[in-house]
């Protein structure tokens, strides 16, 4: 029989035992619930920084051919899609009733001008003989003013036929500028109106091309701001551009930012974006949709954090977790500028030597000590049991 005092005995001693274990499990779930992350060490990179803009390819030059003058076409004198140079003859509209003109002006003018010798010294001969009173005051006022009104004749005359000859060059349409010419919407025989109906051909110059984009101002005051705050180094006047065509293939040449427009759009609170490219090869053809690569310039110290690591706070802030010097978590708030690749361009928030969290994140809260991995490395083996 068992005595009351053994009984005691053996029930506190399993209470001990029961304790121990106790703290021991306790102390064992403690250090299992310590959680792991796995962190990315953040570096300064070298950068270029870029922006991609849709636009529309344009004509470095281009004009319309339109006639001047009424009249028959007699002949088109070039092959519609090939390359003309300045001053060639495109069409020759009938020119007979305006080289009559011309010839009419021409032989009034002869005229004129064979009459004005005479009458000039007519003139001086009264000014002699009124010297001497030979003839009175007013006939010499009346052949001065014969001679002047001769004079004013000839040089309407002269102008006369001036603008007939130009009447009569206008008889042949000539090419404005040098380039690529279109089809032509007339034909031998058609009616040439001057200054109306839609033009008889149009010429582009493809030897360079214009690519417009409209864009935001917002991007263009970051451009400044980067510029002013020396996080880049360039200037958004002198960026150089690349383009991909539709396809995606990369175009072989570069070119340069031309300009952007003077005017914002009230109604998109847009800019146009020129860029200028050489096109030797008439590669780029008027309308064509490109994307253009604008270079905005180099960032020598970049923050650049994988995208994995950011998520936003129910306002919309970009935000990271940190692991600071003691092993705990720190919630960070970032001012990010844009994607480059799989990373984001951190501007404010973040510095190099922060170690971010990139695995893990669900099991953190800021102020939590955490077990620090590096990002990547393989899991350690698990002990035998």
């Amino acid at each position: 029989m068992q005595t009351p005092y053994r009984g005691g005995m053996v029930f506190l001693a399993a209470a001990l035992v029961a304790m121990v274990l106790t703290v021991g499990c306790g102390k064992k779930e403690q250090a299992k619930a310590t959680p792991e992350v796995a962190v990315v060490t953040l570096q300064p990179e070298r950068v270029a920084i870029t922006s991609e803009l849709p636009g529309r390819t344009s004509a470095f030059l281009m004009a319309e051919v339109h006639p001047q003058v009424n009249g028959i076409v007699q002949q088109r004198l070039f092959t519609e899609g090939s390359d003309v140079k300045q001053g060639d003859v495109l069409y020759q509209i009938d020119p007979r009733p305006y080289q009559a003109a011309y010839d009419t002006a021409a032989a009034a003018l002869a005229r004129a001008e064979a009459n004005l010798p005479a009458i000039r010294k007519r003139a001086e001969r009264f000014k002699e003989l009124l010297a001497v009173n030979a003839v009175g005051q007013q006939d010499y006022e009346d052949a001065a003013a014969g001679a002047k009104q001769a004079e004013a004749e000839v040089q309407a005359l002269k102008a006369g036929a001036e603008s007939a000859r130009i009447n009569l060059g206008y008889t042949r349409l000539t090419a404005p500028i040098s380039g690529r010419i279109g089809k032509s919407s007339v034909t031998p025989g058609a009616l040439a109106a001057a200054y109306q109906g839609p033009a008889f051909t149009t010429i582009q110059q493809l030897d360079q091309v214009y690519v417009d984009s409209p864009q935001s101002s917002a991007i263009l005051l970051g451009i400044q701001r980067n510029l002013a705050a020396n996080r880049i180094k360039g200037s958004a006047d002198q960026a150089k551009v690349k383009l991909l065509l539709e396809d995606g293939t990369p175009y072989p040449l570069q070119g340069i930012l031309k300009f952007s427009d003077v005017t914002v759009d009230p109604s998109t609170g847009s800019q146009i974006l020129r860029m200028v490219f050489p096109n030797p090869r008439h590669i780029l053809l008027p309308g064509m949709y490109v994307r253009a690569i604008v270079e905005e310039g180099v960032a020598e110290q970049a923050i650049l954090v994988p995208q994995q690591g950011v998520t936003r706070d129910p306002k919309g802030n970009a935000i990271a977790m940190v692991v600071d010097g003691s092993d705990k978590v720190e919630q960070r708030t970032l001012k990010v500028d844009r994607a480059i690749g799989p990373k984001w361009l951190v501007l404010e928030g973040l510095h190099a030597g922060d170690r971010v969290i990139l695995e893990g994140l669900q099991k953190v809260r800021p102020g939590v000590a955490v077990k620090v991995v590096p990002f990547g490395a393989k899991p350690a083996p698990a002990a035998a049991k």
